[in-house]
């Protein structure tokens, strides 16, 4: 069998995710195992680097037809050296991730930033295939980003590009400190987390909104009850809306992309997230800037980053 297959792997604080991808971003296998963060560094290094041998000892396909293992982590790294300096999720500090690899596996190893390799993964294969340029926001806990430009992820010069999440939108009066440190970052309102904090202010202030009925609310809850007519509620997503609008609007007019991609569980709330998100953008945005610009959904779902992970080889 002369076929080349692809190795992703998309670290997370719980479980190591493993796909096969062909040459055309197609997912043929997965598995998943988990992380063990409670056994340190060493730990989960030589668990990517069985999980990677593993699904394709489980598969029909030989080691010698791996053409690469790339791998996402949440962090901050230096990419190009494959180095993690710091995951707060797995506790990994000062770490040669890419050596590391290389030695146990004998394989070419690439290594980048979960939210980067989501990007690229629905940029290859998912929302975005056969779109050279495109920008994806992840709305999860936090808001996640990645760019990528002529088809390859957009790093940096600090491997900091595409962290959306943290531009400061959130104009100075209304501004909170966001967990990086910083003042009125997007991920403060436009998040999961941002948009439960809200809710339970507004649940604190005495506001009339059904949420005061809830018991411990969720991101689901605040969308659900709006969809479902709580002004307070609808409030809360129309922000969260708003500043993604205008963060896309200032990203139209620096980087022109065709696509912005948003996936992440916030997502899920649909159009009545998304014609919102369209209707600022539209309102803000430089006319040749947002000519022939689609907002679409993700579409790949949890798949995303073991799919760009496996695209770091031929992409990234």
């Amino acid at each position: 069998m002369s076929e080349k297959i692809y190795v992703g792997v998309d670290v997370g604080g719980t479980t190591i995710k493993v796909g096969i991808c062909d040459a055309e971003g197609q997912l043929l296998h997965t598995f998943e195992g988990p992380t063990e963060t409670s056994k340190g560094t060493d730990a989960i290094l030589h668990n990517i680097a069985s999980y990677s041998r593993k699904i394709v000892a489980d598969s029909s396909y030989q080691w010698e037809q791996v053409d690469g293992v790339g791998v996402g982590i949440a962090g901050f790294l230096d990419i190009p050296t494959g180095f993690v300096k710091f995951s707060a999720n797995l506790n990994i500090l000062n770490t040669d991730l890419k050596g590391f690899l290389e030695q146990e596996l004998q394989k070419t190893i690439k290594v980048n930033n979960d939210a980067n390799v989501a990007a690229l993964g629905e940029a290859w294969a998912g929302a975005g295939k056969g779109v050279a340029n495109c920008v994806c926001y992840t709305l999860g806990t936090g808001v996640g980003g990645g760019i990528i430009i002529d088809g390859k992820i957009v790093e940096g010069f600090a491997s900091m590009a595409g962290e959306l999440g943290h531009v400061s939108i959130v104009p100075d009066l209304e501004a909170i400190q966001c967990g990086c440190g910083m003042m009125g970052c997007l991920e403060t309102v436009s998040s999961a987390t941002g948009i439960i904090r809200m809710a339970k202010d507004a649940v604190a202030r005495g506001d009339r909104t059904s949420l005061s009925l809830v018991e411990n609310i969720m991101a689901k809850d605040v969308i659900d009850a709006a969809k479902a007519g709580d002004e307070v509620a609808a409030r809360i997503v129309s922000r969260a809306a708003f500043y993604l609008g205008k963060s896309m609007s200032m990203i139209a007019i620096l980087l022109n992309p065709q696509y912005f991609i948003i996936g992440g569980g916030v997502s899920k709330a649909g159009d009545f997230l998304f014609d919102q998100i369209r209707e600022v953008f539209e309102k803000y945005t430089l006319e040749q800037a947002k000519e022939g610009v689609k907002i679409v959904p993700a579409t790949l779902g949890n798949n995303a980053g073991v799919v760009g992970a496996a695209g770091l080889i031929l992409r990234g």
